[in-house]
């Protein structure tokens, strides 16, 4: 029956081609008066994270690069080493710790990931230096 759907998708361009990718998850951050799309990556750990928008969190400042915040409840983690953080990257923590990284820099910590800013250009100067308030919402 595979060879059909495969025998298929290739005779007739675009067939097949819903099947291949997952529908992309999408969702708002706002930071202040400025607004960021972000992609949710198609993981349980991400469709967990939908679940509890809208969420308004407090996020403190972490080593010049992130900003972070613990999440009212835990996440299933499925960690791994990515080794390049990129600006834009939304990742957990642990279990409940979501981490908003706005510079690109290489890690040996461990992250499970929730998806990415699809445009980061301005998101160091949004998040700015300090601690910040960020509103995670499905529109």
């Amino acid at each position: 029956m595979s060879s059909l759907i495969l025998l298929f998708s290739l005779l007739v361009p675009g067939a097949g081609a819903a099947s291949a990718q997952p529908e992309e998850l999408r969702m708002w951050m706002t930071v202040g008066e400025r607004r960021f799309a972000i992609t949710l990556t198609d993981n349980a750990a991400a469709r967990a994270f939908a679940a509890q928008l809208p969420l308004t969190l407090d996020m403190s400042e972490l080593n010049g690069n992130e900003k972070h915040a613990d999440l009212p409840k835990p996440l299933p983690a499925n960690a791994s080493r990515p080794g390049t953080i990129r600006n834009g990257d939304l990742m957990l923590y642990g279990a409940d710790t979501l981490v908003v990284f706005y510079l690109t820099f290489q890690s040996s910590y461990s992250y499970t990931r929730l998806g990415r800013v699809d445009d980061p250009s301005g998101l160091p100067q949004a998040l700015g230096s300090r601690g910040v308030r960020v509103v995670f919402s499905k529109d």
